[in-house]
């Protein structure tokens, strides 16, 4: 009696999940005043008519290049970082930790001000470095994977692997990240998620005819009648590489979960 209950309940949480995404596709699949439950055959229509009224190519390759670049530089990074102060003994860490863990507080509108300056200072304004390089490592991704080496790395193993003789490097190449792949995995998929939903300071540096998706995006709803047909027909498609990217690393996000779940 349980079983059944517990995978009504699942299905009852996965429909409710899907249901936006298929409503999205049902309005885009109209016209703008015919809304109902049942797809219609307007969809390829709609989404000629949002290449047509952003750049959407552009802004796609300009997505994939931003959360693509962030996504492995976040990972690769937040590891070695995560590694260092789990497993590494030097004086000042627990003090420099704190202080990485408390910028979380910060509210990142304070720094958009002095960010734009910065990035006017170096030439980047209206360029894609701008998105790129503030975003190269995170605060959460560090503490993300300190939190997991912590327990998912033996101390004798990193010992063992100096006594073969392995360098620092090595070490951390050939035992430390096989070893937290499944944590890697779940923060790649969250920082290319954040990156590609990424609005406000993409919107406040980069140009009109050099956005990313979610900039692009919004053009489709700046006049003053709004096409839901339209807008969700580009909303829909800007959603298409994330599920791809979702469903690519599944396995390993479930890994994950699973495993930081009996650990806890």
């Amino acid at each position: 009696m349980r079983r059944p209950m517990i995978y009504g309940i699942l299905g009852a949480f996965v429909l409710g999940s899907a249901f936006p995404f298929y409503w999205s596709f049902v309005v885009a699949s109209r016209e703008s005043t015919d809304f109902t439950l049942i797809p219609g055959g307007n969809f390829w229509s709609n989404a000629a008519r949002v290449f047509d009224t952003i750049p959407f190519w552009k802004a796609l390759i300009n997505s994939f290049i931003v959360s693509g670049t962030v996504t492995a530089s976040v990972v690769l990074l937040s590891s070695l970082a995560g590694f260092a102060f789990a497993k590494l003994r030097f004086r000042g860490h627990n003090l420099l930790f704190l202080f990485v863990v408390a910028t979380l507080a910060v509210p990142t509108q304070l720094g958009i001000i002095p960010l734009y300056m910065a990035m006017a200072e170096f030439g980047w304004a209206g360029e894609l470095e701008a998105v790129i390089v503030p975003n190269l490592v995170t605060a959460f991704g560090v503490f993300w994977m300190r939190q997991y080496i912590v327990d998912a790395i033996p101390d004798e193993l990193i010992e063992a692997a100096r006594m073969d003789g392995c360098s620092l490097w090595r070490t951390y190449w050939h035992v430390g990240l096989p070893a937290v792949r499944p944590a890697a995995a779940m923060l790649g998929v969250f920082t290319f998620m954040q990156s590609w939903n990424d609005f406000l300071w993409p919107l406040v540096v980069l140009n009109a005819d050099n956005p990313t998706m979610q900039v692009a995006l919004e053009k489709l709803q700046s006049g003053y009648y709004v096409d839901y047909s339209l807008v969700l027909a580009g909303t829909t498609l800007a959603t298409v590489p994330v599920l791809i990217v979702f469903i690519v690393l599944g396995r390993q996000i479930v890994a994950g979960v699973m495993q930081g779940a009996v650990k806890g």
